[in-house]
């Protein structure tokens, strides 16, 4: 057997990171995001890039769309009053697009990220869901993957395998 995933060392691993997760209004990326909250809420950061028009669409997207999910019952129960106070902590709502080079967030952001050493983990979760799409699309989809990888290079992202 190659190795088995020890949960206690992937919640471990989030403690004091900085992750960017593309894709958190998609099924799979709220669950995640709702994941590393609750079992690491030492988390430092988690970035969401969103196709916003500016920020405050940004924040109000993440608020309706991931936030004011059932599926985020469990850490509003756990944090009561403050779970507002503690998802503004955390997270951060970046006005983007993940189809633009640099995930579509402004250059200063990501000037600032970058400088910082603010990203640990880049978590692509960002898909189409529409299966009745043409097959141009799936073209677009898999170009989408190459932007993110060089949006990654663009960050200053340093890679296990180099």
């Amino acid at each position: 057997m190659a190795g088995t995933l020890d949960d206690a060392k992937i919640t471990e691993y989030f403690r004091n990171k900085s992750v960017l997760i593309t894709g958190a209004t998609g099924f799979l990326g709220k669950i995640l995001v709702e994941k590393i909250l609750r079992v690491q809420p030492d988390v430092k950061r988690i970035y969401l890039p969103l196709r916003a028009a500016d920020s405050a669409a940004a924040k109000q997207r993440v608020e309706s769309e991931v936030f004011g999910k059932e599926l985020f019952g469990l850490l509003r129960e756990f944090h009561g009053a403050g779970f507002d106070a503690f998802v503004k902590e955390k997270v951060v709502a970046l006005a983007g697009d993940v189809t633009c080079e640099g995930f579509g967030v402004c250059a200063e952001t990501l000037q600032e990220l970058r400088l910082n050493d603010e990203l640990n983990v880049i978590i692509n979760g960002a898909a189409t869901t529409n299966f009745y799409e043409r097959y141009h699309q799936h073209d677009v989809t898999a170009y989408v993957h190459r932007l993110f990888l060089q949006s990654c290079d663009c960050l200053g992202t340093t890679w296990p395998w180099t």
